[in-house]
């Protein structure tokens, strides 16, 4: 979305008075995935706020035709692109990521900038180990050109369906991929490939940090992208913050499209319910 639609979100939560959510999107996916939950929040009496990835185009169709305008995009890059976003906010927002929105919200919960947040799916950071086979089967459209690090690359509707919508029927799963699916920017999938390799990488949470906030990860019976394995190790790294609650939950029969699909409503008040009880 055009950084003219954050700022008047923005300014808009800040006149509420309401507590901000903040809502990030993952790759192949854009703000407008999330306007659903976005009206679920408001009418709970939070102020949401739905940001783009730096560059992100308006719409689905003007992201198919500008596949360029996400590449290069880097986890770092986004991260503090969102941390300025939260600065301009006036009262400390809750985040809900999905995907590598899902470890984007914990890195700016490790910075301090979240008082709940709800990682849904989430992309794996450093220290994190389990390597599903449907996980490296799921990257695979990206991480097998490395040309692919600079490029945005789309998935097919054969990828989508093994990535995201393996657990929704063919004709859900064919218009998903034609509402949502849009090019999404190869370094972050190489960034989170190599994290246990590079002690520099930006795929890094600061699980331990003190004003980190109580922290809610979701997890997908069937996602192929995401395992609960994933999600796990994620939770086992986290659980050792000794100053915040973190909860893991599971929800059945759900793959990584469970921000999108038909089921969108079960995952939304999970996340919904979690905010409640600690903002």
């Amino acid at each position: 979305m055009s950084a003219e639609h954050d700022i008047q979100q923005i300014e808009q939560a800040n006149a509420s008075g309401k507590i901000p959510v903040v809502f990030v999107h993952g790759l192949w996916l854009l703000p407008s995935s999330w306007d659903r939950w976005a009206e679920v929040f408001a009418e709970a009496g939070f102020a949401p706020v739905t940001p783009g990835w730096p560059d992100d185009p308006e719409t689905v169709a003007e992201a198919k035709e500008h596949p360029e305008a996400f590449a290069g995009k880097t986890v770092g890059q986004v991260a503090d692109h969102f941390t300025e976003l939260i600065g301009k906010l006036e009262r400390r927002p809750a985040i809900v990521g999905h995907s590598f929105g899902g470890l984007l919200a914990q890195i700016l919960a490790g910075r301090g900038l979240g008082c709940a947040t709800v990682a849904i799916d989430p992309a794996p950071f450093q220290g994190v180990l389990p390597l599903p086979i449907s996980s490296l089967r799921s990257a695979a459209p990206v991480l097998t050109n490395p040309a692919n690090i600079h490029r945005a690359v789309p998935l097919t509707y054969d990828q989508f369906r093994y990535a995201f919508a393996n657990a929704v029927s063919e004709d859900e799963a064919r218009e998903l991929y034609e509402t949502f699916s849009v090019p999404a920017p190869g370094a972050p999938l190489f960034q989170a490939a190599v994290a246990n390799f590079n002690p520099w990488s930006e795929a890094k949470v600061d699980s331990t940090a003190e004003n980190r906030g109580p922290l809610l990860l979701i997890s997908g019976e069937k996602d192929h992208t995401v395992p609960w394995a994933i999600t796990n190790a994620s939770y086992k790294k986290q659980v050792h913050n000794e100053h915040a609650v973190t909860e893991i939950v599971e929800i059945a029969n759900r793959g990584h499209s469970l921000t999108i699909d038909n089921g969108w409503r079960e995952v939304c008040d999970t996340a919904l319910a979690f905010v409640q009880r600690f903002v």
